[in-house]
């Protein structure tokens, strides 16, 4: 999943620096392996993307080596692949949220499949389980949960969907490296995992993402789908090829994979460094009136992409104005997302609409991500909280 459209603007007119909703954090380590990466022999095709891939799975699910990597050119095309790779088609219908990114519905629809959403749950805004049973059938051939925030779903009842109804389950991931279910690994617990290396993801390649899998034959098709579907059959002979699939120009660069492979060295103290902001967000913002964060689910370990706030009590019908508020004194902020049943191509393309998925259309009127990334301090932090409580009694 991308960042929001909706995302506030720093305030020019604000007294004090503007603190973003999220940013990237680069130093002098990633300066130094892209300006390597540009000196080498392949650009592109090279080792240096077989070192990220396998660095990345390596941090994610340490001492396996089951566990396969395709780095591809964006979250979206990761998404594209997986679904490309499993030869979902016309007929078919893929069950996703309603509230994520538009790539992961799209991704469904540019495999001529068709997107079915499902209403998320209404404390953690994660897919719910029982509204996508209600949505399988003779049709549905693959349910894809997304971990929202950084949250795990219930990858249990998922599965367990899944395999009553021989569905292929499918994980975005996008905002999760790092989370687990019940002491097992975001980009273990389904048959394909998108991840995504956006600028504001908790690591960057400028643009890019990956596939994870543990299954070996999946994992080659998706590298074959990645580069043209392109075959080379005589080793002696490389310039003959055969083309064996509809693929697609979806490799990362080294380049791109040099700066990866530098973030991902870091990502476990990033890690930590959010958790520990999200922890001194929960403890101050407990005292505020009217806004409170999304529950969390016990059986998690959660990655916190996003610290997401909802408006409630006096506040409830204050989201907008508390956003204004808050970017008027320098604070950046941002909806995660609008409901795609809402939104002008969904309802013009397959007829969705208001009130199809009710707890999301809720969410989506009451939800704000706060300012939440590596590099942020405490200070700004506890003036993020001072800035919120200011607005809110000003706004009950």
């Amino acid at each position: 999943m991308a960042p929001s459209p909706l995302s506030d603007p720093p305030a020019a007119a604000a007294a004090v620096d503007p603190i973003p909703y999220g940013r990237q954090s680069i130093g002098p380590e990633d300066r130094d392996a892209v300006a390597q990466a540009v000196g080498q022999a392949l650009l592109t095709t090279g080792p240096t993307v077989q070192a990220f891939e396998d660095a990345f799975t390596g941090f994610l699910a340490p001492g396996r080596d089951d566990l396969h990597g395709v780095a591809c050119a964006t979250g979206t095309a990761a998404l594209h692949l997986m679904m490309a790779a499993l030869d979902l088609g016309p007929g078919d219908q893929v069950i996703v949220p309603a509230l994520t990114f538009a790539a992961t519905a799209n991704a469904a629809l540019y495999v001529g499949a068709e997107p079915v959403f499902a209403d998320v749950d209404a404390r953690t805004l994660l897919i719910d389980p029982t509204s996508a049973a209600r949505l399988i059938g003779p049709r549905t051939k693959a349910l894809v949960g997304v971990d929202y925030a950084g949250q795990p779903c219930d990858w249990d009842a998922l599965a367990a969907l899944a395999d009553a109804h021989k569905l292929h389950l499918l994980a975005d991931g996008c905002h999760a490296p790092g989370a687990a279910h019940r002491g097992r690994p975001v980009g273990t617990l389904a048959k394909a995992t998108s991840f995504s290396f956006h600028p504001v993801k908790h690591i960057t390649t400028g643009e890019g993402g990956m596939v994870t899998t543990t299954d070996a034959a999946l994992a080659e098709r998706l590298r074959h789908l990645r580069h043209h579907a392109m075959a080379r059959h005589d080793a002696d002979n490389p310039f003959r090829y055969d083309v064996t699939a509809l693929g697609f120009n979806y490799r990362l660069s080294d380049i791109n994979c040099a700066l990866g492979l530098a973030q991902v060295a870091r990502l476990p103290q990033w890690l930590d460094q959010r958790r520990a902001l999200a922890a001194r967000y929960d403890a101050a913002l407990a005292g505020i009136e009217g806004v409170s964060p999304l529950a969390r689910r016990d059986d998690t370990s959660h990655a916190y992409h996003l610290y997401v706030i909802r408006t409630d009590g006096a506040l409830a019908a204050k989201r907008d104005a508390l956003a204004a508020a808050l970017r008027a004194r320098g604070i950046g902020t941002a909806v995660h997302y609008p409901p795609l049943t809402q939104t002008t191509f969904y309802r013009e393309r397959l007829g969705t609409r208001r009130g199809d998925c009710p707890a999301a259309d809720r969410a989506y009127e009451t939800i704000l991500s706060i300012p939440l990334y590596p590099g942020l301090t405490d200070a700004q932090a506890d003036r993020v909280v001072a800035a919120i409580a200011e607005a809110a009694a000003a706004l009950s």
